[in-house]
């Protein structure tokens, strides 16, 4: 994919996410997300914060947080959580058609947030929803290439994962197989979609 279709397809995803989201009760947007310690809401403010991260308001962020860059992203979650709801869905609404980045962040970075999150969300609410299957092989060359956060080549050493609907294979070794979205979640870290892969124990 190209730069312009990762954008295309980072605006349908925010687009489709913003409808999710404004369609919730509120007992849903208080529910635990896939991400440890946030629920719903704060994994959606946190999808509505990178076009309006400043430079400058990074690094004041990364010193309230202590240099933990981990600590910094939950501290601006859990504070621009305290919105009300129907204000965060306008906000991700809002950056439909942005082309800004947070201080630091790469393209791929951001298309690969914003599908992940999505499911952070969607699944443990028993919504389906599915990744775009070519933006989903982006991700996932992404996820294995990069290490921090994920570190998913250390993780998943010893194993070859390998995409039964796509053209994607990565790594050596005990063959772990499935749909290439549930490989992307298996990538970020996330066990929600391990049933759906074969291999994984």
């Amino acid at each position: 994919m190209d730069e312009t279709r990762i954008w295309q397809t980072i605006d349908a995803e925010r687009a489709a996410t913003a409808d999710l989201l404004a369609g919730l009760s509120d007992a849903e947007w208080a529910s635990p997300s896939l991400c440890d310690g946030w629920t719903v809401r704060e994994v959606a403010a946190h999808l509505s914060l990178a076009p309006h991260t400043t430079i400058g308001s990074a690094i004041r962020e990364f010193a309230r947080a202590r240099g933990s860059f981990n600590r910094m992203v939950d501290q601006t979650a859990r504070r621009a959580a305290l919105r009300p709801c129907d204000e965060l869905v306008a906000q991700l609404r809002g950056i439909v058609g942005s082309r800004k980045l947070a201080p630091g962040q790469k393209l791929k970075d951001c298309l690969m947030d914003v599908m992940v999150h999505t499911q952070d969300i969607a699944l443990p609410l028993g919504i389906d929803r599915h990744m775009p299957v070519e933006a989903a092989v982006v991700a996932a060359d992404h996820l294995w290439q990069m290490g921090f956060p994920f570190h998913a080549r250390r993780r998943l050493a010893g194993h070859r994962l390998v995409a039964t609907d796509a053209d994607w294979s990565a790594g050596e070794g005990t063959e772990i197989s499935g749909p290439i979205e549930a490989l992307v979640m298996l990538l970020a870290g996330r066990t929600a979609t391990n049933p759906r892969l074969t291999g994984i124990h």
